[in-house]
């Protein structure tokens, strides 16, 4: 069970005003005070309008939000970013905020609009707003070229920021070539190759999504370990030669039947004591929590595909036991976002 505290007054300030909150953080990331705050702690607000460029009423607006939030501290006239912010900067975090910043705002938020009717007609209704004809998000980005290189910049952002927990919980003693269904720029086949040297994978996605995968993979010296191949993971079987199939942050997007069939393709293409792995982030089997799943599930159930939510470890064990798989084990990240590893052997 999630420790959920009781809701306040404040709490439903931040609730119903959470949308400024965030143009709050995003403004102070567009106009550089954070930036501006790392290299030089301490300044007052009147040094702040000099080194932005910004009048003095704008500085008020953007120093009231920030420090209100927490983001920033006033310290008497002197003004320096939260401890975490710079933290973030210290360890080179902020890179990957600054990506999921942009992120939200141009991907997400025009489609959350449509969140409500989403919920009403059962599918993600915010696709509308991508341009395009086909059913998901996947197949609608090659219609904008701009867009798509967005999509799979910060796509690749948010598995930096998860994938430490992939790295260490995905176990593959004894594994000899890994598919990584759906694998995308091929992120998650890379982290895995450089912490496991005597594996091989095999990165398999759309037409479009493998070539950029094949400049990545090059550009890492990795094209000798990691191979590419173009196919629909719905329709086309799966190669043959490997024993363990990997689903990072895949399942999210589909259906439980679509799910249950994936993973049945993955069952006929392992040989016996062959390996199942899903990576994601996941949602408590009490269904109170995480925080963080419960708000990602805006983005779920507008966007991506008609049925994609952040699904909770008790239904990954339930399609593994519906395509065969056995002995299932779940590994959380125990980090702040509420990825984990759940495993299952053919």
């Amino acid at each position: 069970m999630a420790d959920v505290s009781p809701l306040t007054t404040d709490g439903l300030v931040r609730i119903l005003f959470g949308s400024s909150a965030f143009q709050m953080l995003n403004a102070g990331r567009n106009l550089g005070l954070f930036r501006l705050l790392r290299s030089s702690p301490g300044l007052t607000a009147r040094e702040v309008e000099q080194e932005l460029g910004l009048a003095e009423r704008p500085v008020q607006i953007l120093l009231l939000g920030t420090t209100a939030l927490g983001l920033t501290v006033r310290e008497g006239e002197h003004y320096r970013n939260a401890g975490l912010l710079d933290g973030l900067f210290a360890d080179g975090t902020w890179e990957i905020i600054d990506d999921l910043i942009d992120y939200e705002e141009r991907i997400v938020r025009p489609a959350e609009v449509d969140f409500t009717e989403s919920l009403r007609a059962d599918t993600n209704v915010g696709l509308r707003r991508i341009k395009g004809s086909g059913p998901d998000l996947y197949h609608r980005l090659s219609a904008d070229p701009e867009l798509e290189q967005l999509f799979y910049r910060c796509m690749r952002s948010w598995s930096r920021l998860s994938n430490p927990v992939l790295v260490e919980k995905a176990d593959l003693t004894g594994v000899r070539r890994v598919l990584d269904v759906g694998g995308g720029d091929g992120v998650n086949a890379i982290a895995l190759a450089e912490a496991n040297p005597g594996v091989s994978f095999t990165v398999l996605d759309l037409p479009g999504t493998v070539e950029i995968a094949r400049r990545r993979i090059a550009e890492r010296g990795l094209a000798d370990r990691i191979e590419v191949r173009a196919a629909d993971i719905f329709a086309d079987d799966y190669p043959p030669g490997h024993d363990c199939v990997l689903f990072a942050n895949q399942l999210v997007i589909w259906s439980p039947e679509e799910n249950t069939r994936l993973l049945g393709k993955a069952y006929a293409a392992l040989p016996e004591g062959g390996r199942v792995l899903v990576f994601s982030a996941m949602s408590d089997d009490s269904g109170d929590g995480p925080l963080y799943a419960a708000l990602d599930n805006v983005y779920f159930a507008t966007l991506p595909a008609g049925s994609s939510t952040i699904y909770r470890w008790g239904q990954y064990e339930e399609w593994f036991a519906a395509a065969g798989f056995v002995k299932p084990e779940r590994l959380p990240g125990g980090r702040w976002t509420p990825h984990g590893v759940i495993s299952a052997v053919k």
